[in-house]
């Protein structure tokens, strides 16, 4: 087997583990919430996923660091919410979700996202 097979092989292989890596490797860290949260929004969420109780009001705190317009509004759709984020100041959504289950939140025009999962 020449150098140049061998060398394709061992990049090859090295790119299919880089892939399952970062498509099915990556674990989302949840953050279990009681009464509230900060939610920093600066280039996407975080906490990107929070668990939260149900049938228990939960106060999300968005503060938005982001000058990106696309950032200025997170909406909640199984919620029915949408609210504006001014830069830098908290912004407070209350919850109390009646079901459990997993539902997101995401910016204006859908590019960032985050989930809410409910106990």
């Amino acid at each position: 087997m020449s150098l140049d097979k061998i060398i394709v092989i061992i990049t090859s292989v090295v790119g299919i583990g880089f892939t399952y890596w970062f498509f099915l490797g990556k674990k989302e860290k949840e953050v279990e919430v009681s009464d509230s949260v900060d939610i920093i929004v600066d280039g996407g969420y975080s906490p990107e996923v929070i668990s939260i109780p149900k049938d228990k009001t939960t106060k999300l705190n968005f503060i938005r660091k982001d000058p990106t317009s696309c950032l200025e509004y997170v909406v909640l759709p199984d919620f029915k919410i949408r609210k504006q984020l001014p830069l830098n100041q908290k912004i407070v959504v209350e919850l109390t979700p009646q079901t459990s289950g997993e539902f997101t939140y995401h910016c204006d025009m859908n590019m960032y996202h985050g989930k809410i999962i409910v106990k």
